[in-house]
């Protein structure tokens, strides 16, 4: 990823964090987009002393507004002057103000996909490159007691299989591909034991942590992993990459796709 620039939403915090420290490993300059201005900024500052001060920059963003998605995008390009990779992750989890995870989760991430292919597709001067837009596990099975979160999460899905369709057939030169990990460590995690994101499901609360129990917990660095494997595999476009603690990386199997011509 030498030479290489990316931008993450939500990368101030938990797996977006931890993304932006795997591409800057590997070599990426990075955009760390969040609506959490004090960890944005103290997280660029630990960046700044370990990979220099022009490798990474801070955004305060959020991204259910049009503008200031649109802002942190291009100051990106005007900081680094080109885009190669989105990782599309903001998320939260709200099923009482749930017009609230819509428009982060699902919105958010079809602006930020669309941004994307606006300063990277090869027909607009862009040198191609790759999204990722983050799902979950919940966005294949769908987690009874969260239903708007597992709205927004097939259709993170289903948005991404279309427009990595639409991309190989028009030829953008972007491939865009998702990652639905199970449950991870994280804030979100945590959402459940409070009923101002719960709402009428908080009574539930025990019942997800009996799944968590179940299925276990990853760590926010198996999905790193998975994002430099969908770099590296220049084959994948419109792929489900699902992550779990028992079976690790594996994909979702699809049957064939129609792609009209256009």
């Amino acid at each position: 990823m030498k030479g290489k620039v990316a931008l993450v939403t939500g990368g101030a915090q938990d797996i977006g964090k931890a993304i932006v420290r795997g591409l800057m490993e590997k070599g990426a300059s990075v955009a760390l987009i969040d609506i959490a201005v004090e960890k944005g900024e103290e997280y660029k500052n630990v960046l700044d002393k370990e990979f220099g001060s022009d490798k990474s920059l801070f955004i305060k963003c959020d991204v259910s507004k049009e503008d200031q998605l649109k802002d942190a995008f291009q100051k990106t390009v005007e900081r680094f002057g080109k885009l190669h990779v989105v990782i599309n992750n903001a998320g939260i989890n709200n099923e009482k103000n749930w017009e609230k995870t819509i428009d982060v989760n699902l919105t958010g991430m079809i602006r930020g996909t669309y941004l994307g292919l606006k300063y990277m597709r090869t027909q607009n001067g862009g040198e191609g490159g790759l999204i990722v837009n983050m799902s979950s596990l919940a966005g294949i099975m769908p987690a009874a007691h969260q239903p708007v979160y597992t709205a927004s999460k097939f259709g993170i899905i289903g948005f991404t299989r279309a427009i990595a369709a639409a991309s190989d057939v028009g030829q953008y030169g972007v491939r865009i591909n998702t990652i639905c990990p199970g449950f991870v460590n994280t804030q979100l995690l945590q959402t459940i034991d409070n009923e101002e994101n719960m709402g009428e499901y908080f009574q539930y609360r025990d019942n997800i942590k009996a799944m968590m129990d179940r299925y276990g917990i990853l760590e926010p660095t198996s999905v790193v992993k998975g994002v430099i494997e969908l770099f590296e595999n220049e084959n994948l476009n419109g792929a489900v990459m699902k992550i779990t603690v028992s079976a690790g990386i594996h994909y979702e199997e699809y049957g064939p796709q129609y792609q009209p011509k256009m």
